[in-house]
């Protein structure tokens, strides 16, 4: 069967389809992978997906993996190998899981900061924007993610937070030595042992629907300098 362009939940997917371009649906699921020719298939409630392109794509779209080069990453302090990267960061969220989309935004930096996020969780969909005062841009991120924490406390519920922010998850998820904002972190790091998140880096400014509208939320939040929590409608 072919496979068509997709999204779930604000992420680019392809996913399996009818010759005729609508979703290929079983059980209420559907098949989708993330990469063209990565070799991995997953499952995904087709009331999540909404198919962006319609046009058949071929059948091995999403077959067996191409060859791979390995890479090597070098931090920018001391040009040392890095063993893990964001790069690495789980691709995908479980059925179930809440969602969370958290940016940080400043002018100057440091300078005027605000943050924003954007909770789903399941029809429900929180839009936080939060103004900072003074900070850096790192701080921003940073407390985007704090944010998105206290917005979901209940542990047993999964939480993958989504975030442009390399060195957020560096210090919070890769072990990564704090040489700065060392408070903050250590307050996330002790709220993390409580409330568990995956964290999955997207590109910033790459067209990602919720992560666009995460960062707009925090330019809300430098331009205001207050905070405002809603609850809108979410998008079929």
């Amino acid at each position: 069967m072919p496979w068509v362009r997709a999204t779930l939940h604000g992420q680019n997917v392809y996913a399996k389809a009818k010759p005729d371009g609508t979703l290929l649906v079983e059980r209420g699921r559907v098949g989708i992978c993330y990469k063209p020719r990565d070799g991995r298939l997953y499952m995904a409630r087709a009331q999540n997906l909404t198919v962006t392109d319609p046009t058949p794509l071929p059948d091995e779209l999403c077959g067996s993996p191409l060859p791979v080069k390995p890479k090597t990453q070098k931090t920018a302090a001391s040009g040392a190998k890095s063993p893990k990267t964001a790069a690495e960061a789980p691709a995908t969220a479980p059925d179930g899981s809440v969602i969370a989309y958290a940016d940080g935004a400043c002018t100057g930096n440091p300078g005027p900061a605000g943050l924003g996020v954007v909770i789903v969780d399941g029809d429900t969909q929180i839009e936080i924007s939060e103004g900072l005062g003074i900070a850096t841009n790192n701080i921003a991120e940073l407390t985007a993610i704090e944010r998105a924490l206290e917005a979901v406390p209940d542990p047993s519920r999964p939480l993958v937070i989504y975030t442009d922010s390399k060195y957020s998850i560096g210090v919070l998820s890769l072990g990564w030595k704090a040489k700065a904002n060392v408070e903050l972190i250590a307050r996330l790091r002790a709220h993390l042992e409580r409330r568990p998140a995956r964290f999955v880096h997207v590109p910033g400014h790459a067209g990602i629907p919720l992560n666009e509208r995460a960062d707009a939320l925090a330019r809300e939040g430098v331009r205001s300098g207050k905070k405002r929590v809603e609850k809108v409608a979410r998008k079929p």
